[in-house]
């Protein structure tokens, strides 16, 4: 949680009197210039306590360029600019406020933005006033967590909806897991996923089904239900499946109609957890392509609170020519499909792990801040859906890879069980966010 506390520095002060005790004086010349005098001085005190007090605070209008309303979107401020216009000392902190005086949550980031969530009408403005005062605590909204206990995964998530990868461990165990995965999330906006992953892998509970399975199954069955993550108990649940595909939107090279599948992570470091943002570095391992060695993928992969999406950042360090890159959703049936590559987004109508269930749908969808080459499906034959655990293969956004540029993109799901509940409204929240992405919010002082 993003406090700091704040040590407050009193001046002593004195008063003087400004009218002489006896009223004769008042009528004197010398008194009068004095007087003029007098309120002289004080008109140019007020004036420099006014001046310092504006170096105190600052003004910011933000400009939405858009002909829709932009609601709780983050945005991003250089802190130290900020800390410079406000004279920010080491002992004091700073609050956000809005045009009504309530206050609104911000964060500092690992890389020294202060990010807050705007709200700007349609082709309009929005003012918010940034000064030193009493920061207000504010519930963590987006966070994540490292997971030894459960092959190296790492999970993260905020008030809308939740994701991990898979680390080394799994890797070494052998199971072929390459993309992200999607924990779905409803009624409530509060961190869910860690009592999830306690309950999962509680070691008396799982130490009891083993013991049930000798003497009474449907008993044992009843307590895995009872503490899995793969059923719905009222905030969600993990009904996503991955497998040896890109999952739920993973970057990769292209090799014609290749796909260079990348593994499991190598290092991983949580940059920023919360209140409001989450960031995560992941570096994998180096592999060698087309006569490259050590080529290094690395992510930078954050999720602020509010949004469906996550902001992912790649590069590879050692390749030495141009090449495709994809960002990949398993196609596991023939769900509704969006291809639109001019306007920058993708989307697909995934049918969840039990199709026939209760387990409702999963939108999934990227969105792409810079021009897409190309947008498609490509399917797997007979044989590869073999050895990709079933998939029919992925929708893929296609774009070229400049060596040491980054590539960046946004990619994530909702649950039809959550907020958004038709594809049509998926695709319309896509469509949006790409637009945002190309005609961002304009921060002025």
């Amino acid at each position: 949680m993003l406090t700091r506390r704040t040590r407050r520095l009193v001046g002593k002060s004195r008063s003087v009197p400004l009218v002489p005790s006896s009223p004769c004086l008042l009528s004197t010349p010398s008194y009068i210039f004095m007087k003029k005098k007098i309120i002289f001085l004080i008109t140019v005190l007020i004036g420099i306590s006014a001046c310092a007090d504006g170096h105190r605070s600052l003004t910011v209008t933000i400009s939405n360029p858009l002909a829709f309303q932009r609601s709780g979107e983050m945005v991003e401020m250089s802190m130290s600019t900020l800390s410079g216009k406000l004279r920010l000392a080491d002992t004091e902190e700073m609050v956000v406020l809005d045009a009504d005086g309530g206050q609104v949550p911000y964060q500092v980031t690992y890389d020294g933005k202060m990010v807050f969530p705007a709200t700007v009408p349609a082709n309009g403005t929005a003012t918010y006033t940034i000064r030193v005062g009493d920061l207000v605590p504010v519930p963590v909204t987006a966070c994540g967590k490292y997971y030894p206990e459960r092959l190296d995964d790492v999970a993260w998530e905020n008030d809308l909806v939740a994701f991990r990868t898979y680390g080394p461990a799994l890797q070494r165990r052998g199971e072929r897991s390459f993309g992200y995965d999607v924990f779905t999330k409803n009624n409530t906006s509060e961190p869910v996923v860690e009592a999830r992953y306690a309950e999962e892998l509680n070691p008396e509970k799982r130490a009891r089904i083993a013991e049930l399975r000798k003497s009474d199954p449907k008993a044992a069955n009843e307590l895995q239900r009872a503490i899995s993550y793969h059923v719905d108990h009222g905030n969600g649940m993990d009904c996503y499946s991955v497998g040896p595909t890109l999952g739920g939107g993973t970057a990769a090279l292209l090799q014609g109609d290749t796909i260079i599948y990348p593994y499991c992570y190598r290092t991983q470091e949580i940059l920023d957890n919360g209140p409001l943002r989450f960031t995560l570095r992941l570096e994998f391992n180096p592999f060698t392509l087309r006569g490259d060695t050590g080529v290094v993928e690395t992510r930078l992969i954050s999720l602020d609170a509010g949004s469906y999406l996550n902001k992912t950042v790649v590069t590879y360090a050692h390749l030495k020519a141009a090449l495709p890159v994809a960002t990949g959703i398993v196609l596991h049936d023939d769900g509704p499909v969006v291809t639109d590559a001019e306007a920058g987004y993708v989307t697909y109508v995934d049918p969840t792990d039990h199709p026939d269930g209760s387990n409702g749908k999963m939108f999934m969808g990227a969105a792409f801040p810079a021009r897409v080459k190309e947008a498609k499906t490509l399917l797997f034959s007979d044989q590869e859906k073999k050895q990709h655990g079933g998939a029919k293969g992925h929708l893929l956004a296609i774009s070229d890879y400049q060596p040491g540029e980054a590539y960046t993109y946004y990619w994530g799901s909702a649950w039809s069980k959550g907020a958004i509940r038709t594809s049509d409204a998926w695709d319309t929240y896509m469509a949006r966010y790409a637009q945002c992405l190309r005609a961002p919010l304009v921060v002025s002082y």
